[in-house]
């Protein structure tokens, strides 16, 4: 399952020296820095006025595709959120699942799927979802 994949990928992205690719808190760093290393552009929003700041990003492969992993911070804790092309074109609206231990909160808007991932609690988690989905 999927989910399972993103939480496998957040899991070997918290070991050491396995987080970033890019360690950047500026949008205008991490979204160019995609450019040639995936097939798609991935949205980058800089919600640091919501208490939840870009830490940079990563490229990682989820259920054998290649994903764009955006990096944000909360308090202690980190928030991935994993980007890669929707097949479908369908818009999903919000769901969350509890993996291990680890909240998950999947949508799409028709073009992109979206899935966040931490160990934050649900409505942290809820709130960032909300937040990203709001920012330009």
């Amino acid at each position: 399952k999927i989910d399972s994949a993103v939480i496998d990928s957040h899991v070997r992205a918290l070991q050491p020296g396995h987080l970033l690719d890019v360690p950047s808190s500026n949008q205008h760093t991490v979204k160019p820095w995609f450019d040639g290393r995936l097939d798609f552009t991935p949205p980058v929003k800089d919600l640091a006025g919501q208490g939840v700041p870009l830490q940079g990003g990563r490229l990682d492969y989820v259920a054998g595709r290649a994903a764009a992993a955006l990096v944000y911070g909360r308090a202690q804790h980190v928030i991935e959120l994993f980007v890669w092309p929707s097949a479908n074109g369908a818009e999903a609206a919000p769901r969350g699942a509890v993996r291990n231990g680890y909240n998950l909160i999947h949508w799409s808007n028709g073009q992109m799927n979206f899935w966040a991932v931490s160990d934050l609690n649900s409505e942290e988690l809820g709130a960032f979802v909300r937040d990203w989905r709001a920012a330009q």
